[in-house]
């Protein structure tokens, strides 16, 4: 029988709650904000537990901006944040391929995805090409389909979510993956991410043409893949049975939570997941908690 994930409501089941750790790793997209709109209370909420003392990490999938661009998101919507608190899918990509691959410094990572897969890339030394090229994002033409072949440069394919996925990147980064010895890489495999309060295809959704036409699978480096947990274990040394991941995703989210053994789970209901997936008892992940909404857990008393 499932176990039932213990709702929020009150202010003695927040307090108790928060007692319980010390570390928070938070998502961000559809946890504290919705594209460009700051849920309620969430900074009011960060603030509170940063006075009292508990760690905050920002663990996010959204590989289009680097950790440096989300401090100013963060700061633009007043959530007090260092770069250093911030672990992004786009970081752990450049980390993995850089420091865990050691990929050859004579070749290059073609990129689908935007300007954080980039900047995040040059921070670990990493040579690449393709991404927000102005060149790369336009129709392809009929001098492109002779020219498209094999390139002994690209040692890797990286795939993040691209906001400019166009038939020329495809048709690319199928050539390149032709090569077995070419590594296909995603910043993470959400179907979908939540912005504007509506669901929009994610960076799963731009490596699967890729899948399906070269029958190959790519390795995801993002949550819920646990060497991207071990990497924000070993990066900010925490006891884990003192930590908590808060999310809107259970497929990610609350399944990294769980895979990495954190002493619990938030799921709040205010970005992808329902309710209803975590009810009944053949559902499959189930979260220590759950709440409307990442606000709930305040309360100016105990803020003060």
């Amino acid at each position: 029988m499932t176990t039932k994930a213990q709702k929020i409501t009150t202010k003695e089941q927040a307090d108790a709650f928060l007692a319980k750790f010390d570390v928070f790793l938070f998502d961000c997209d559809g946890v504290l904000w919705s594209g460009n709109t700051l849920l309620p209370k969430v900074a009011d909420t960060i603030a509170m537990l940063k006075k009292q003392g508990k760690q905050v990490v920002f663990v996010t999938n959204n590989s289009t901006k680097s950790r440096a661009a989300y401090k100013k998101k963060l700061d633009s919507m007043g959530i007090p944040a260092e770069v250093n608190d911030i672990f992004g899918s786009a970081y752990s990509a450049a980390v993995y391929i850089n420091r865990v691959l050691n990929f050859p410094k004579d070749k290059k990572v073609y990129v689908l995805g935007e300007s954080g897969i980039e900047e995040e890339l040059e921070s670990e030394g990493v040579r690449y090409c393709g991404g927000t090229d102005p060149e790369e994002r336009r129709a392809i033409s009929l001098e492109d389909y002779d020219a498209i072949g094999p390139d002994s440069e690209v040692g890797a394919v990286l795939c993040g979510l691209d906001t400019h996925v166009n038939y020329l990147k495809l048709a690319k980064a199928h050539a390149y993956l032709q090569d077995p010895n070419v590594l296909f890489l995603q910043t993470n495999d959400d179907s979908t991410y939540p912005s504007h309060g509506k669901l929009f295809p994610g960076a799963g959704s731009i490596a699967a043409p890729l899948k399906y036409s070269t029958r190959r699978e790519a390795t995801a480096l993002g949550k819920p893949n646990q060497s991207m947990m071990d990497a924000i274990a070993s990066k900010f040394q925490f006891d884990r049975s003192k930590a908590c991941m808060v999310g809107d995703r259970l497929n990610t989210d609350i399944q990294f939570g769980l895979k990495g053994g954190l002493g619990g789970t938030l799921l709040v209901l205010t970005g992808v997941s329902k309710v209803e997936e975590i009810q009944g008892d053949d559902a499959p992940i189930v979260p220590h908690y759950y709440a409307d909404k990442l606000g709930d857990l305040y309360s100016e008393d105990t803020a003060n």
